[in-house]
């Protein structure tokens, strides 16, 4: 029994994978059954099992979620441009769709969202803060970098990171206040690694890949990847699935911290760091990469979020 559940997950991951990446394209159940690998009469009902919304209902929500999201990062972007990257081929759809799902409508969720930003903007300015950047040149690797007075951000870099391949174990929902989820669904992804020998690789890294904006999507639908890297012929099956990390441009926060501080990290981040520097967030995933084994209550955590230059 177990087995076989293993075998539907891998190939639902397939699926899931396969709309990520296009997202802006039409999809139709013929499609999607044959990225499963499942009879087009089966499929449906299999993926609504085991994700607990319809094929479309989860396609369509994705496609609000990112779109909402884009905003909130590229508050420049027109709507069209953006209904048009998250598959939608007209505006008017587009927006009957979004004030159906968000119970507002595009223009004025956007607007909100400045109107906020730039009221929590002043609100920070008036304040003593915690977290104040000073900016200076590195001679030794020719870059920018960027010092805090948070004791727990040990160096800030914009820089490229390699493509990556990894080996996945995904999970829908939050792990906060659920420890013994993510312990089992590392174990898992642990186990598997070192069934394959992989973790004896130099270069072998442990990451947790976020691929929803938690100011947009419901905790319970969230969709976070345990990841470990891979070799790129490495074969994968049952809940491990296999993707590609693309190479791009990130802000790397070096960071020593405990559980605790983890949501004050992210608030500062794109609190204070964000509004202070020349880039937005990147259309892509963030992770968090651990360098190394925790020490007690201690993290060695980077936060990788990539980025462009506006």
């Amino acid at each position: 029994m177990k087995a076989r559940y293993h075998y539907y997950i891998e190939h639902i991951n397939k699926v899931l994978d396969y709309i990520d990446k296009n997202l802006e394209k039409p999809f139709s159940l013929e499609d999607l059954s044959t990225v499963a690998n499942f009879s087009k009469y089966h499929f449906h009902r299999i993926f609504s099992a085991i994700i607990g919304e319809s094929i479309f209902q989860y396609i369509l929500r994705i496609r609000l979620e990112k779109s909402a999201s884009l905003m909130l990062v590229q508050p420049q972007e027109k709507l069209a441009n953006i209904a048009c990257r998250c598959g939608f081929s007209d505006l008017s759809i587009f927006s009957r769709n979004f004030k159906k799902h968000f119970k507002i409508a595009p223009s004025t969720y956007r607007k909100n969202a400045i109107e906020k930003s730039n009221w929590s903007q002043t609100n920070r300015n008036n304040q003593q803060k915690e977290g104040k950047l000073d900016l200076y040149f590195c001679p030794e690797f020719k870059t920018i970098k960027w010092t805090s007075n948070m004791e727990i951000i040990k160096d800030i870099e914009v820089k490229s990171l390699s493509k990556m391949t990894v080996a996945y174990n995904r999970s829908f929902g939050p792990y906060k206040g659920n420890n013994v989820l993510y312990q089992k669904h590392r174990a898992e992804l642990f186990a598997w690694a070192a069934s394959k020998d992989l973790m004896k690789d130099e270069n072998f890294k442990y990451l947790i890949l976020y691929h929803d904006n938690p100011a947009v999507t419901l905790n319970d639908t969230q969709r976070m990847s345990l990841c470990v890297t891979v070799p790129p012929e490495t074969s994968t099956e049952g809940i491990v699935g296999k993707m590609e990390i693309t190479e791009a441009k990130y802000a790397v926060f070096q960071c020593e911290l405990r559980a605790q501080d983890f949501p004050k990290i992210w608030d500062w981040i794109y609190g204070q760091w964000f509004p202070n520097n020349n880039y937005i967030p990147d259309d892509k995933p963030y992770f968090e990469l651990y360098p190394e084994q925790p020490k007690g209550e201690e993290f060695r955590v980077d936060f990788c979020i990539p980025v462009k230059a506006v």
